[in-house]
C-alpha cells in the first residue's frame, strides 16, 4: 500500500502565481516517487489554474457542499469540483467542525456530505478527532460518535473510497500547549480499525487508510509514519513550504 500525503493550503497562497510556484516545485518531486500519492488541496480557485494534465500529483478540495445545485449562495457542489479535477476532498477538518475553532458543522451534516461526495464519485478524506485529552480514554468517545454519525447510511462498498484523518485539535497550530506522540496516535488508529470492523470485517478495516493530521512538520513526520500506525499524513502549513513538504514526501518513500 503506497503511503498517501495530503497538502492541505487552507485559505493560502495569496496569488496564483505563488500558488502555480508551488505546485511545480512539488510535482517535480511527486513525479519521482514510486511508494508515495500525493493530494494537494488548494483554495477552490486555484484548483483549475494548477490542474495539468502532465501533473502526477492529485487534486483535492477542502470541502465540499452538502446539495447538488440550486440556490446556496456561495456554495460549491461536488459535481463542479470534480469537473474542476478534484480526485479528493476533505471532509470534516476541525477548522469547519467545532465552533470555537471553526464553523460548527455538525456531524448530520458531515454526513450529508460525504454521501454526495460519493455519489459524484469523489475520495473523501474524512476527518475526526477530539478537543482535548483525558487519561481515561473518554476521548475515545468523541471519535466513535463522530465516525458513527459522519458515516451513517454508508454502504460497505464505499468505504473503499473514504480516508481517516486523525486530528487531535489539542495539538494544532503554533497556539498548541502539547503535542500527540506516535504511540497515543498508533491507540487511536487501533481504534479506528477496531471500530470499523464491526461493520466491515477484520480484513476490509486493515485495508482502511488512516492518516495523521496534527501540526504534521519535517520532524515529526517521520515518527509518526514510522510508529503512528498510520499510512500517511495531512499535513497544514508546512505544505505551504515546498522545501520542507518536498522533505515529508521524500521521507514518506524512504520508509
Amino acid at each position: 500500500m503506497k503511503k498517501l500525503i495530503v497538502a492541505n493550503w487552507k485559505m493560502n497562497p495569496s496569488s496564483l502565481k505563488e500558488a502555480k510556484e508551488i505546485f511545480k516545485k512539488i510535482n517535480n518531486t511527486a513525479a519521482r516517487l514510486k511508494r508515495v500519492e500525493t493530494v494537494v488541496c488548494p483554495p477552490y480557485v486555484y484548483l483549475p489554474m494548477v490542474n495539468n494534465a502532465s501533473s502526477k500529483i492529485m487534486l483535492g478540495a477542502q470541502d465540499v457542499s452538502c446539495f447538488e445545485n440550486g440556490a446556496h449562495t456561495g456554495d460549491i457542489s461536488a459535481s463542479m469540483l470534480k469537473n474542476m479535477g478534484a480526485k479528493y476532498v476533505i471532509i470534516g477538518h476541525s477548522e469547519r467542525r467545532y465552533p470555537k475553532v471553526g464553523l460548527g458543522e455538525t456531524d448530520e451534516l458531515i454526513n450529508k456530505k460525504i454521501k454526495i461526495s460519493l455519489k459524484n464519485g469523489l475520495k473523501i478524506v474524512f476527518c475526526i478527532g477530539e478537543k482535548t485529552r483525558d487519561d481515561d480514554g473518554k476521548y475515545l468517545g468523541i471519535i466513535k460518535t463522530q465516525m458513527d454519525e459522519g458515516l451513517r447510511g454508508i454502504s460497505k462498498k464505499d468505504f473503499r473510497n473514504i480516508i481517516f484523518a486523525y486530528e487531535p485539535i489539542w495539538a494544532i497550530g503554533i497556539e498548541a500547549k502539547s503535542s500527540d506522540t506516535p504511540e497515543a496516535t498508533s491507540r487511536v488508529a487501533i481504534f479506528i480499525k477496531r471500530m470499523l470492523s464491526h461493520f466491515l470485517g477484520n480484513d476490509e478495516a486493515k485495508k482502511t487508510m488512516i492518516l495523521y493530521g496534527g501540526s504534521v512538520n519535517v520532524k515529526n513526520a517521520e515518527p509518526f509514519l514510522k510508529n503512528g500506525g498510520v499510512n500517511g499524513l495531512l499535513v497544514g502549513r508546512e505544505s505551504l513550504n515546498p522545501e520542507n513538504f518536498i522533505k515529508i514526501l521524500k521521507t514518506a518513500e524512504d520508509i
